[in-house]
């Protein structure tokens, strides 16, 4: 009944399986990846014709993961998956970028990749597991796909590049100083397609060498795949590239000249304009019949395309006058608004960022459930993109992949440099809104969060500066890495290559490339231009910071304390009676972890001091030879019970209230009477002797005795 396909190879520390011809065998190519006892089941589907007037390719990846994989059940009123995660979302994007450059040019069927996980060990994460899937899936399903590609997560430890790192280790990597990179790289048998990666201020070589390491290690896994499909491939589809070459030459003979024109707008608003006339001038001159033809989309880009890409390699020179090398003007500023905690304004050229911190304590950090567990934590960043950024009109209110995939690209960037949770224990929170737009808007999101972070006082480690390479690659001999690329190099040319770090090293790369990957030789010259680019930045970004940035007024101040674990129980007290009535008395926040950490917050320093000193008398133990405030609670006829430390009682026997011999304590002392009292010490069975006669009632100096005549 099955046509079974199994094939299997040792990778790193664990054998990595791929098969398929039992499961889903309507879908147009199905693989079941396994690493280890983590399984991702793959199926791709395509339109076997493409929709009229369609000008663009409709590849949509979904990632999905499900919480049976890893024996658990949702939360939530319905108990079953809603919509996607952080996680998922990044995911799909991860698996998106490196094989979408590698469908055949002109191949604009519908094509729909979905990517389900079905068992997770806690060990392997399922990411990469999926991009090997789905590279398999693809390849096997006879679409026009110039694949496979390979992928690997690369870990850094002791100098060493480790491959395949489980997820504990790469599981918050600012409080494992023992681990300093978590890299994804995918890419074909030649070359790089894609690189995501949280760094610890690596040098340009360790990065580099990171993502050769990759890139060798994961030939196994390509070789695999092309093993499995030469005995489970379809037949490839039937598509031809179409020619529109004719279409193609009217188009440039009627607007080429008006193209290059509106090219030479170094403002972005008026050549967008100029190219909007430039586009209906070319429209105005063509037959109906080549109007009618859907190919002209891309014989209108083809037009642009020659024009901005081949000037810059033969000339050096780009749309807007710069040169290659040159980081368009800066401008940053901090403080703007009065009632934020920090904030700032990072202009570089026609980007603009207004990023905004926000201090919280340890009920704001963010709790993440994921399928290897559930876990805090205390730094967000939130990544907005208004259509009024880029001059237009459009849905507004929506969290799409893209803002998702900028505002974890920014966080990675920034997140290396902040200071551990003990040092400041603070909930960090940064908003980038993105109030215009033209190129690299991730990265004036980073520059930003660094400046807005500092204004507000949180104490980074270092500042951190983010750049856009570009690349226009037209042979291996002719191409030009360009440094700050503006939206159009973006659309038109061949690489997006994202670098930030600080002035020691690099802290987050990410590389996107629309052609069939590049060479190690272009990625070292795009990482020592970026890392020019990047050093220039900071040294802009330094003229915002005049002097060391004030805390803000409306900002919580936040005291940490330790006590004994076994002290816990007492500070909560029964059903959380005790903590309670700290929080009313002092009204400030308390927050207790199971660590014995404690955290006080309020904008009120009084009111910190007030419960720091409450949890300190409860779990502090009293210091014989100290004199202490206290309040009579019992008179009994042999003394007075007094409780002078926090809920301690202590004992002043009748014999130490006065210098005199009294006939009861009534005599001269009263219930809820304040007394002061030096503690003498304790007796046999543990109990508490107090004296208020060797203390001056008044002042609470010690009465010294007087001393005995001869």
């Amino acid at each position: 009944m099955f046509n079974e396909t199994k094939k299997s190879i040792e990778w790193g520390e664990e054998t990595l399986s791929l098969e398929t011809g039992k499961v889903a065998r309507q879908a147009d190519g199905t693989v079941i990846a396994t690493l280890g006892e983590t399984s991702v089941m793959a199926n791709v589907t395509f339109a076997k014709a493409q929709k009229p007037g369609q000008d663009f390719f409709p590849l949509t990846v979904h990632y999905n993961e499900k919480y049976y994989a890893a024996g658990k059940i949702p939360g939530g009123f319905f108990k079953r998956e809603a919509r996607p995660t952080e996680k998922e979302t990044l995911t799909s994007r991860l698996i998106d970028r490196p094989i979408r450059p590698l469908f055949v040019e002109g191949f604009k069927n519908e094509v729909l990749v979905i990517c389900t996980v079905l068992s997770h060990d806690l060990v392997n994460d399922p990411d990469v597991v999926a991009m090997i899937a789905a590279s398999a899936a693809l390849t096997l399903s006879g679409a026009p796909f110039m694949g496979p590609i390979g992928a690997a997560r690369v870990g850094f430890e002791d100098g060493e590049y480790i491959l395949n790192p489980t997820i504990d280790d790469m599981q918050d990597l600012r409080n494992n100083p023992d681990q300093r990179l978590d890299l994804v790289v995918a890419g074909t048998k030649d070359a790089v397609m894609m690189v995501e990666s949280e760094a610890y201020e690596l040098s340009e070589a360790e990065m580099l060498g990171a993502v050769k390491f990759a890139h060798d290690s994961f030939q196994p896994v390509i070789d695999l795949i092309i093993d499995l499909a030469e005995d489970a491939a379809k037949e490839p589809f039937d598509f031809a590239a179409p020619d529109y070459s004719e279409l193609s030459a009217a188009v440039k003979a009627a607007g080429e000249d008006a193209m290059r024109a509106a090219f030479a707008n170094t403002d972005k608003q008026e050549r967008v304009a100029a190219v909007a006339a430039a586009r209906a001038t070319i429209t105005d001159a063509l037959t109906e019949e080549q109007l009618a033809d859907e190919n002209l989309g891309s014989a209108m880009k083809k037009l642009e395309s020659s024009i901005l890409r081949g000037d810059v390699v033969k000339t050096g020179k780009r749309i807007d006058g710069r040169d290659t090398t040159t980081v368009r003007p800066i401008v940053s500023e901090t403080g703007l608004l009065p009632r934020t905690h920090g904030s700032a304004l990072f202009t570089r050229g026609e980007t603009q960022g207004l990023v905004v911190t926000t201090l919280g304590t340890g009920d704001d950090e963010q709790m993440i459930d994921a399928l290897h567990g559930t876990y805090k934590s205390n730094f967000m960043l939130h990544y907005n993109f208004p259509p009024y950024s880029v001059g237009e009109v459009g849905r507004f209110g929506f969290t799409g992949r893209r803002e998702i995939g900028h505002g974890k690209l920014a966080w990675r960037a920034l997140q290396a440099v902040l200071p551990a949770a003990t040092d400041f224990p603070y909930t960090v929170r940064v908003v980038s809104e993105i109030t215009e737009s033209n190129g690299s808007s991730s990265m004036a999101s980073v520059c930003g969060g660094s400046l807005s972070m500092m204004d507000a006082g949180v104490p980074l480690k270092a500042p951190v500066a983010g750049i856009a390479m570009g690349l226009i690659l037209e042979d291996a001999d002719n191409y030009a890495i360009l440094t700050d690329i503006l939206g159009d190099e973006d659309h038109l040319g061949d690489m997006d290559f994202k670098v930030a770090g600080t002035e020691n090293g690099i802290t987050s790369l990410q590389m996107d490339i629309k052609i069939a990957g590049i060479t190690p030789d272009i990625m070292e010259k795009a990482l020592a231009q970026a890392k020019d680019a990047r050093v220039h930045i900071l040294d802009e970004m330094s003229k915002a910071l005049t002097g060391a940035a004030e805390f803000s007024v409306h900002a919580p101040r936040i005291e940490t304390m330790q006590v004994p674990t076994d002290k816990i129980r007492e500070v909560i007290g029964s059903g959380g009676k005790v903590i309670r009535e700290i929080v009313e008395v002092s009204g400030a926040k308390v927050d207790i972890n199971d660590d014995g950490v404690i955290k006080i917050a309020s904008p009120n320093g009084e009111a910190i001091k007030k419960a720091y000193d409450m949890i300190h008398s409860i779990v502090a133990e009293p210091e014989e030879g100290q004199v202490y405030d206290g309040k009579v609670v019992k008179i009994v006829d042999f003394g007075a019970f007094v409780n002078f430390f926090g809920k301690r009682d202590g004992l002043v026997h009748v014999s130490q209230i006065e210098n005199r011999r009294l006939n009861h304590p009534s005599d001269v002392l009263k219930e809820g009477q304040d007394v002061k009292v030096k503690l003498l010490g304790f007796d046999d069975r543990g109990k508490v002797r107090l004296s208020m006669k060797v203390v001056d009632q008044e002042t609470g100096e010690e009465v010294k005795p007087e001393a005995k005549e001869d």
